[in-house]
């Protein structure tokens, strides 16, 4: 049974840093990519970052970039997203996701399997 399992996320002021951990069980984690996503109510679930199988290379939104981290551990199959300078706008559920190959990154039907996500809260 895949198992993709969310961490990290509360409330934060602006500017503040957080850190989201993702653990993945039940797949050969080295064989997916990995990737980030947030929505808010009622606005579709949008990409935020991702990274390929062993790790080589690293997509973001542009409204992260600069910003945010995605990393993974392949010893621990899990991934990371590092969050700096967080601002309200960033505010919403965030959930990652594991996809089979390293094309297609960005469109989140594609991936296979879903975390049940995690609230992340901006004041300013």
């Amino acid at each position: 049974q895949v198992q993709l399992v969310e961490s990290g996320g509360g409330l934060v002021q602006a500017g503040d840093s957080l850190r989201l951990s993702c653990a993945v069980s039940g797949l050969t984690f080295t064989a997916y990519a990995m990737g980030w996503f947030r929505q808010t109510p009622g606005k579709e679930r949008d990409f935020v970052a991702a990274i390929t199988r062993n790790g080589g290379r690293t997509y973001y939104a542009n409204s992260v970039k600069g910003r945010f981290t995605i990393s993974r551990d392949n010893a621990k199959n899990t991934v990371y997203l590092q969050m700096n300078d967080l601002r309200p706008e960033d505010t919403a559920v965030y959930y990652c996701a594991s996809k089979i190959s390293d094309n297609a990154l960005l469109v989140h039907t594609f991936y296979g399997s879903w975390g049940q996500g995690t609230q992340v809260t901006v004041s300013s």
